[in-house]
């Protein structure tokens, strides 16, 4: 697998952690296009997010070698309502006294383009999923969620919480792949990969 050029095309620092966690060899690029969004349930929604970034960064490559890129978008959702980055901490405080004392849902939603050349001929191989995991919050006082608002840990994580960081303190439980909560569902992504690159 590491013989295969792997670019992820995020920006997220957590992302990067994962990817290295699992031992793949990758470079990152970050892709600037405008999200457009056409799905409304946030499995499809991750999934469109994904495809978005991982084309754009994929066009702007014009070496002529076998390269994978890895797209990814996470959100959160709460009783079917999408829970993008909070704007402020004001937005960040609204959003965490949503997940108080309840479960959301945690979607990523993972693209995979494999561009592979035979002599000057390049094909390009699509896969694209989601991952799901419920998680459950513990109650939380009004004090407890300004607190942590004001940490600043929040500001740029989907559903305004990290449940990596401080926000581990309010977290019940999780059914299903904690790495997914945390931005990508390492496990299954890298079976993904080895089966696409197996079919190639």
């Amino acid at each position: 697998m590491n013989q295969v050029k792997i670019i992820l095309a995020s920006a997220s620092p957590r992302r990067r952690e994962l990817l290295g966690q699992i031992g793949l060899e990758f470079e990152v690029r970050v892709s600037n296009v405008e999200e457009k969004v056409t799905a409304v349930e946030p499995g499809l929604v991750v999934e469109e997010l994904s495809e978005q970034k991982a084309e754009a960064v994929l066009a702007e490559l014009a070496c002529e070698e076998d390269v994978l890129v890895i797209g990814a978008d996470t959100v959160v959702a709460a009783k079917g309502r999408i829970l993008g980055k909070p704007s402020d901490e004001k937005d960040a405080i609204r959003m965490l006294e949503e997940l108080s004392g309840e479960s959301h849902e945690v979607y990523t939603g993972v693209t995979l383009l494999y561009r592979s050349f035979r002599g000057e001929a390049s094909c390009v191989q699509r896969h694209v999923f989601h991952e799901r995991t419920k998680v459950n919050f513990y109650p939380m006082s009004p004090q407890e969620i300004e607190f942590y608002a004001a940490s600043g840990e929040c500001m740029d994580k989907a559903g305004a919480y990290g449940i990596q960081g401080l926000c581990a303190r309010y977290i019940q439980g999780i059914e299903g792949d904690y790495n997914n909560v945390v931005g990508l569902p390492v496990g299954r992504l890298y079976q993904e990969i080895k089966r696409l690159l197996q079919t190639a």
